[in-house]
Formats: structure tokens, C-alpha cells, sequence
């Protein structure tokens, strides 16, 4: 194991020194009473033995799929992953990585157009199809669960198969899923959550959760109507599989809380839960290894490096955007600095881990045709993944970096090399470009989105601004929509998907999402190839 793994301090992000030689040495020694043998050679794990069958394991979709990823097994194939690390970038469109590759560059004095992304540099890619059972496009539930789970399923559903009806909770009984996170769990791996949007959305909650309705955070949401289903924060907290997840860090602190509960870092708001329920007390009244954090100075005196189970919830809903994070970086952890924190949790066990790290504030950026923050967030997501590959051993690590599904921003306009990613489109020859009505427009734009019209005298004004005295490059700027809504929609092209580690070689060509699922599971031997006989 590498001294990278050492604990560490989150103030300075180095190893504790005072504790340093002791506790690897301990680790050291006790990795080599359980893998060494008696000639002191390192022995090679037999992974096999953690395949199992989800209760899935019939649906045409999951068969499909893990037919798929078996045709391109090797003869001698075998399972050498002990720990996944699945990272999603949510709404992380193609569009998306290339922009903000020229962004990161550009923000750090480089040629941007040549720059390239740390998931960029993963030796394999893929492109992998986002459609869900009843839509082109599809939400962040079903494409999670496909990732997590090996089924299409329906969009606004969360671990469970087709067959169920959304919204009726009568109908989810025996159309519920065995998810990555489930198999690990009861094989004796260690298993965390790390998101920048609420634990309790779509796709942290398809790691955990068994849900027809994805909105089912807390009871408030579920009706009377839903007797006998529970929400999805009381999920986290009764996930039944092993001893529960060992950390999970994120937003989402209001799903928690009963309604009398004031908020413990902004008193003028409160729970949502009108069980009466305090699930966070609930969480530490498990043992006294379980506790919760709420702040960056929590983060910072919590040891990871123990076998705690930590529960941290940084915001009442979603955590901020990295942009404005920055602004007050005492407020919350970065994802660089959660998933640090995750791993040195997740390495103190033996069996390894399954670890799940969303960037989810890409997607709620994009859905606020704001590219800067989406732009901005996507760079974070990308460090996150930075950490995770300094800190791992890649030799029994598999990482695999994609999205949920794209978003409809787009890049055009013949702008020069090196011109800002968010500027207004310039020509090689120095030339302000000008539309058709003479008016100038921005690298990026939406297809669809609230800038698409604005309120005008006598109704929606619908023509478009004239940008010519606009900072564009601007954090608060909404670039320009073509069709007017409320809220810019996800889009439906392919996403990229990248990876590096055992069995990361299967990630090539287009495939199915779902068949990610099968990928991390013949890697990690978490589950087996499929047979007609499954």
C-alpha cells in the first residue's frame, strides 16, 4: 500500500507525521498477516469469491448488457479490481469536458485548446448511450441506476426495474435491484458516498435507495398514498447490506431533520420531516463508531483514517457551487477534499471498497444556463479525480469517470485560438463576429433555456440581446437559449467515459450504460458473467 494512503490532515493535506511511521507500519504488518504467506511473498486475492446474483439478474436488460461486456472478455480473463471508484459527472456532456478543458487551461495561464483534463488521460474511453426505458432523454435516476444497478429502467425511478409503475408504490414489491454498493456491502467491502448535491438525489440515492419516485426524500414527499414505501433519507439510514456505508458526504442535511429542528448553520430554516424522526440522531445512535458532521471545521477535526462511520451533511440542500465556494472556502470541503477524506476511510479496510463520487452541481448549472458554474464545477470534479488517482494504487484499482447524460449547451461560431471560452465569438483577423441581425453571440449558448425570452412590455420579448457592452466571461452571465422554458433540459447524445485500472479494458467502443454496471462487477468479482441458463 502507498504512503499516499497515509492518513492525512484536511488543513494541510499531508500525512500527520507524529502518526506516520506508526500506524503504517502496523498496516503494513497487518495487510501481511491477512495476504502473505508463509514465505512473506504477497499473495494475489481470489476475488471469485465475491460473485453473486442480484435479484435482477433476469431482466432482458441486465442480460443484454452483461452479455455484452462477457463477448469481450479475454480467455484468461480474471477479476483484479479490489476497490471501484466510480466517478459520474452529472450532465457532463462531450460539449461540456471539451469546453471546460479549455477552460481549465485558460484559467491556469495554458493554451486551453490543448490542455487536457486529468480523466482525459485515462488510457481507455468509450462512448455510452444514456437512453432510458420510456425516454430519448433521459434523468439522472435512471441512467444512475443503469450505471449502479444493470437495468434500464424508467426515467424518475431509483433501483428498481421497468416493471414497476412510477409514482405507485404498490407496484415497486419484487421489481427492486441488488446495486453495486448492495454486493460489496455483504461481501465485506467497504462502501461511501461522496456528492456535491443532496445524498438524497437521484444518483447518490440509486447506490442505496429502492424508489418509484425519485423526489421521495423524505416523508413530507411520499403522501399517504405511498403507505408502506419508505423515503429515501430513511433508506440511507436503514440500508439493511453489511454494516452500512462507511462514509458518505454531501448535501441534503433538510431530509434528515424533523420540521421543529432548527438548521445548525442557518437558524432561519428547518427540517422537512413531519414524522417527528431526527435521522441524524438515529445515525450516531447506531454505535458509538457513527457520527455526523456539518461544517468544514467539523470536516477538519474529524480523523478519517479509523473505522468510524461518517455521516456528513454541509448544506440543507444541494452544496455550493464551486465558484462560490471559493469566495468563502471556510464554508464547506471541496469534492477534492471529500473524496481525499473518503478514500482515507475507505482504505482502512482490507477487502477494499466500492466508492461512488458524483460532481453534481454541473447539472444544476446547465440547468441554469450558466456555463461558468458548470464550467467551474466540472474543473473541481476533475481534481477530485486528480486525488483519487494520487492516492490509489492502480495496479488494484479500477476508476471509472463518465456522465448520467449530456445537456444542451453547445460550442460555434468559428472563434479564434486562445479566445475565451465564454467570450463573444472573435474571428482570426481580431473581428467582433455578428449574426444574421447584426448583433454579436457567444462561443457557448443553449438550445433551450430561460434566456430565450424575457419579459418585454406587453408580453415575452423574444428578440435577442444586444451583447455588445456584456461581460460574458462574467460568473452570473446566462448565455443565450434558443427555445424558450423555465429550465434548460438535459440532452440526449452520447456521454464519454473514461478509465484506467484491472478491467478497464472493457470500457471501449458505444455501449449501453448499463453495461458499466457488468464492467465493475466482473472487475471487482462482485458478480459473474451472465448465462443463458441467469
Amino acid at each position: 500500500m502507498p504512503l499516499n494512503k497515509a492518513p492525512f490532515n484536511p488543513e494541510t493535506g499531508q500525512p500527520r507525521k507524529a502518526r506516520l511511521m506508526r500506524e503504517y507500519s502496523a498496516l503494513i504488518l497487518g495487510l501481511c498477516l491477512a495476504a502473505c504467506s508463509a514465505d512473506g511473498s504477497q499473495k494475489t486475492p481470489d476475488l471469485t469469491a465475491r460473485a453473486q446474483q442480484p435479484q435482477q439478474a433476469d431482466d432482458p436488460s441486465y442480460q443484454k448488457a452483461g452479455s455484452a461486456v462477457q463477448a469481450r472478455l479475454s480467455a484468461d480473463f480474471q477479476p483484479e479490481a479490489r476497490n471501484v471508484i466510480l466517478f459520474i459527472g452529472d450532465g457532463m456532456g462531450v460539449s461540456t469536458v471539451t469546453a471546460a478543458r479549455i477552460y481549465a487551461g485558460q484559467k491556469r495561464g495554458l493554451n486551453g485548446e490543448s490542455h487536457k483534463l486529468d480523466m482525459e488521460q485515462l488510457p481507455y474511453a468509450a462512448l455510452s448511450r444514456t437512453y432510458s426505458h420510456d425516454y430519448q432523454v433521459p434523468d439522472s435516476a435512471a441512467t444512475a441506476t443503469a450505471m449502479l444497478s444493470g437495468v434500464r429502467t424508467k426515467s424518475r425511478t431509483v433501483g428498481v426495474t421497468a416493471a414497476v409503475a412510477v409514482g405507485n408504490c404498490a407496484s415497486q414489491a419484487g421489481h427492486e435491484t441488488d446495486s453495486l454498493f448492495d454486493l460489496a456491502e455483504r461481501r465485506g467491502l467497504a462502501t461511501g458516498i461522496v456528492s456535491t448535491a443532496r445524498l438524497t438525489h437521484a444518483t447518490p440515492a440509486a447506490a442505496y435507495a429502492e424508489s418509484v419516485m425519485r423526489d421521495w426524500e423524505d416523508d413530507t414527499q411520499i403522501g399517504s398514498q405511498a403507505d408502506g414505501c419508505k423515503d429515501i433519507a430513511r433508506q440511507l439510514i436503514d440500508w439493511p447490506e453489511g454494516n452500512g456505508l462507511e462514509v458518505a458526504l454531501g448535501g441534503g442535511r433538510r431530509h434528515f431533520r424533523p420540521q421543529e429542528l432548527s438548521d445548525p448553520e442557518y437558524p432561519d430554516q428547518s427540517g422537512r420531516r413531519s414524522d417527528e424522526r431526527d435521522l441524524e440522531a438515529a445515525w450516531t445512535a447506531k454505535s458509538d463508531q457513527h457520527q455526523v458532521i456539518h461544517d468544514r471545521a467539523g470536516f477538519q477535526a474529524t480523523e478519517f483514517a479509523t473505522q468510524n462511520h461518517i455521516l456528513g451533511l454541509f448544506e440543507p440542500s444541494h452544496m455550493q457551487y464551486e465558484l462560490d465556494r471559493v469566495r468563502n472556502p471556510e464554508a464547506e470541503p471541496s469534492l477534492a477534499e471529500l473524496t481525499e477524506a473518503a478514500l482515507t476511510r475507505l482504505s482502512q479496510q482490507a477487502e477494499g471498497y466500492v466508492l461512488l463520487v458524483e460532481g453534481g452541481r454541473i447539472d444544476h448549472a446547465h440547468h441554469g444556463v450558466n456555463a461558468a458554474r458548470a464550467l467551474e464545477d466540472t474543473d473541481a470534479f476533475d481534481q477530485a479525480i486528480a486525488a483519487a488517482l494520487r492516492l490509489t494504487d492502480p495496479s488494484e484499482t479500477l476508476i471509472v469517470v463518465t456522465a448520467d447524460h449530456s445537456h444542451t449547451m453547445t460550442m460555434a461560431g468559428y472563434p479564434r485560438r486562445n479566445n475565451p471560452i465564454l467570450g463573444k465569438v472573435v474571428y482570426e483577423t481580431g473581428a467582433l463576429a455578428k449574426a444574421a441581425d447584426g448583433l454579436p453571440y457567444t462561443t457557448l449558448s443553449y438550445a433551450n433555456g430561460q434566456t430565450g425570452c424575457r419579459p418585454g412590455e406587453t408580453g415575452l420579448d423574444c428578440t435577442r440581446r444586444d451583447l455588445s457592452q456584456v461581460d460574458t466571461e462574467a460568473a452570473d452571465y446566462l448565455q443565450t437559449a434558443g427555445v424558450f422554458l423555465r429550465s434548460e433540459t438535459h440532452g440526449g447524445e452520447d456521454v464519454p467515459v473514461f478509465a484506467s485500472g484491472p478491467g478497464a479494458e472493457l470500457v471501449r467502443g458505444v455501449m449501453d450504460q448499463n453495461e458499466l454496471f457488468h464492467i465493475m462487477g466482473f472487475a471487482s468479482g462482485l458478480t459473474r458473467p451472465v448465462t443463458p441458463e441467469s
